[in-house]
């Protein structure tokens, strides 16, 4: 397993997606069509247009037409993002530092990255066009295209990294090469989460409070003070404000001020993983234990259901409305309120 004691304590909420640590030394390298494969594990669900995506264990792919189709897959490492730029346009990233590409929309997938050597699973994607985007992922996992995903270059933040750390490096360095390159690649926190919001700036969140802000792409990062110490999954931007999901149920609004937060109180301490605006004054968040709850503008919430016996990671609505749900139990369709 990748995650280190404390690490494994802070994420213990969301254990399911270390599942894929026992197949990270697969040699096997596509994913055979399973009848019951919308049932099984499934961490994100993306859209853009009409084109509905899904990604989950053992490499499975989806794509919604007028239901959930698994389609072929070229890995059968754990995916745990997914993202599409256009309707035909996507990428997918997951364990063994995989990185798939469709131009169909979802109807075919290549591997454009797959290295288990690095012992790190990439957890979100980030396209700005077609040709330039960002993967990042644990320990601070960051890669770069300027190509389409053709070559994948890999880049380090030193200024997301604490004062003492930095300074240990420093010092590493300068008496033991190879042991500074080892110790370098587990320091930064895992990288969870990264959007682009409205003024171009993008705005990642991650492990132990981890929030920064970038204003050129990702090349430099600025650290938020943010008020949570704590594991940060998840941000969902909506006309009312930015939210950052958390662990044990820690959720936070910014009105676009990235310095000022403020915490909503939940009546749940359910780890939240997901969510999808509703309407300009209402978003819906899922999360583990089978949460799902509507937050309003006014921050006030309300309990929708809590599904027993499963944890939600993501949640999507199709062409047609209906609501679909992701986790432990797969594909589920949640009827809106």
């Amino acid at each position: 397993m990748w995650f280190s004691m404390l690490r494994l304590v802070a994420l213990s909420s969301l254990c399911f997606v270390t599942l894929g640590g026992a197949q990270a030394a697969t040699e096997v390298t596509g994913s055979d069509i399973q009848p019951l494969a919308t049932h099984s594990l499934v961490l994100d669900i993306a859209k853009q247009g009409e084109t509905m995506i899904a990604v989950g264990d053992r490499g499975h792919l989806f794509r919604f037409t007028d239901s959930w189709q698994q389609v072929s897959s070229p890995s059968r490492a754990l995916l745990t993002k997914a993202t599409l730029l256009t309707p035909e346009l996507g990428w997918a990233v997951g364990h063994d530092a995989t990185i798939l590409h469709t131009q169909d929309g979802g109807n075919s997938w290549v591997e454009q990255m797959r290295s288990p050597e690095i012992e790190k699973p990439f957890l979100d994607v980030l396209f700005f066009d077609a040709e330039h985007g960002i993967a990042i992922g644990a320990y601070g996992l960051f890669y770069r295209t300027q190509d389409g995903g053709k070559q994948w270059q890999q880049e380090f933040h030193t200024e997301l990294l604490y004062e003492e750390d930095q300074a240990y490096l420093d010092e590493l360095k300068a008496e033991d090469e190879s042991l500074y390159l080892k110790e370098r690649s587990t320091l930064l926190p895992h990288f969870n989460r990264v959007v682009r919001l409205a003024d171009d700036r993008l705005l990642m969140v991650g492990e132990l409070g981890l929030a920064a802000q970038s204003q050129d792409k990702g090349l430099t990062w600025q650290r938020i003070d943010f008020p949570y110490e704590g594991s940060l999954f998840n941000i969902l931007v909506a006309k009312q404000g930015i939210y950052v999901l958390g662990l044990r149920g820690h959720l936070f609004k910014s009105e676009g001020d990235l310095e000022q937060w403020q915490e909503i109180e939940l009546t749940t301490k359910s780890t939240l993983n997901g969510g999808l605006v509703l309407s300009d004054d209402k978003v819906r968040l899922v999360g583990n234990g089978g949460v799902v709850i509507d937050v309003a503008s006014d921050d006030s919430v309300t309990v929708v259901t809590q599904r027993q016996g499963e944890n939600l990671v993501a949640i999507g609505q199709d062409k047609t409305g209906t609501l679909w749900i992701a986790g432990t139990k797969g594909l589920v369709a949640l009827q809106q309120k």
